[in-house]
């Protein structure tokens, strides 16, 4: 049986899930399991997947990335896989497919997950240092707090008897947002 995963990282990211899923069905996946979770989140639909999968079967995923977090990830994915006697497709591999049914797309596949890791580790290194170039020249402020921005609302929406809930329902920012501002403002 061929079982399909799909992840995206967020929820903005319908239309790479729906891509997913077209690549997945059509290589013949039968049972596909899918979430919108990052990462490094709890993967409860991934997990979900390797349980289902059975001696025989293949899990199936579209890229190395919608499956493994780290090597030592990918390593204990690998693991679990082969104790179940069940196979893991990659759809794009770098412009191929990767097949872990032998041993050459076994190493092939752990030498690509250390390369990613490596990748993504220099490129974290990169954006820290940026970030501290743009802090040091004044250009960086961080995130702007969308909350605090829309006191005059809540305020506004409070007067008119709104209650916390329901005001950080209507401008969709936390409840302990909404709290908390309102009470900074009383005080």
């Amino acid at each position: 049986m061929k079982v399909g995963y799909a992840r995206t990282s967020t929820f903005d990211q319908i239309a790479g899930l729906e891509a997913q899923h077209r690549l997945l069905e059509e290589t013949g996946c039968t049972q596909i399991f899918s979430e919108q979770v990052s990462s490094v989140g709890e993967r409860a639909q991934f997990q979900n997947a390797l349980d289902f999968v059975r001696q025989g079967d293949v899990l199936i995923v579209t890229r190395l990335d919608r499956l493994a977090r780290s090597t030592s990830d990918l390593l204990g994915i690998l693991a679990v896989l082969e104790d179940k006697q069940t196979g893991l497709h990659i759809l794009d591999f770098g412009g191929s497919e990767m097949d872990t049914h032998s041993p050459t797309g076994k190493l092939m596949l752990t030498m690509f997950g250390a390369l990613a890791q490596f990748e993504r580790e220099l490129m974290l290194v990169r954006q820290r240092e940026g970030i501290e170039r743009a802090k040091a020249a004044g250009k960086y402020r961080g995130r702007v707090p969308t909350a605090r921005r829309r006191l005059p609302e809540m305020l506004e929406l409070a007067q008119k008897g709104l209650t916390p809930p329901e005001i950080a329902n209507r401008l969709q920012v936390s409840r302990a947002s909404v709290y908390r501002l309102l009470k900074d403002e009383r005080s």
